[in-house]
């Protein structure tokens, strides 16, 4: 388990322990954590699990794959350097402590 810190756009923080393995997206469906939709189930295909990663974690991220790099060009909300589909960050014990912004929309 890693320790994921989901924070709103409004500014609202929560913390849920993940399970190594699943995805940034999936606990935040499964803890009911507000701003990521997750419309496609995590499948990379609708952008709805957008969210901005703190910039001190990108370099610790996988590179961003060609398909997601596709489905960030159709993001509701802008993006951002730091940009990155929630269902598509796997977590890893080294992850823990992560940070994620959910945009304003997903929408």
């Amino acid at each position: 388990m890693a320790n994921v810190t989901y924070i709103s756009h409004s500014g609202e923080s929560t913390t849920i322990n993940v399970p190594v393995g699943s995805s940034v997206m999936e606990g935040a469906v499964k803890n009911g954590v507000d701003g990521i939709v997750a419309e496609c189930g995590g499948a990379c295909m609708c952008a709805t699990c957008h969210v901005y990663v703190d910039p001190a974690w990108l370099p610790k991220l996988d590179p961003i794959g060609d398909e997601q790099e596709e489905m960030l060009g159709a993001t509701a909300a802008d993006r951002k350097p730091n940009s990155r589909l929630s269902c598509q960050i796997a977590m890893r014990q080294e992850f823990d402590g992560l940070v994620v912004v959910m945009p304003e929309r997903q929408t």
